[in-house]
């Protein structure tokens, strides 16, 4: 699991799935910031991980301040699945 930082929005929701470091990650919490006072473009932060680590994301089994940060513009995301069938756009 780790926090990954996306510079601006690609239009991905909760539960998107995201081709990042050539793996299929799921985006499990999203938290967009910079909207009102913050810088010319969103940024999402995103806790995201394979799907064997759902269990522990579910359950808080992690430190938030503990995850590896990394950083991509929105335009170097390559989007599998925008979202659940359930999401709101």
């Amino acid at each position: 699991m780790k926090r990954l930082i996306i510079h601006g929005d690609p239009g991905i929701r909760k539960n998107a799935i995201i081709d990042y470091d050539d793996e299929e990650q799921i985006c499990f919490s999203i938290s967009r910031q910079g909207d009102w006072h913050g810088p010319d473009e969103p940024q999402l932060w995103c806790v995201i991980g394979a799907e064997e680590e759902r269990g522990d994301f579910e359950r808080r089994n992690y430190v938030p301040h503990w995850l590896d940060t990394e950083s991509i513009d929105a335009g170097a995301v390559e989007v599998v699945k925008h979202a659940d069938e359930l999401a709101v756009e």
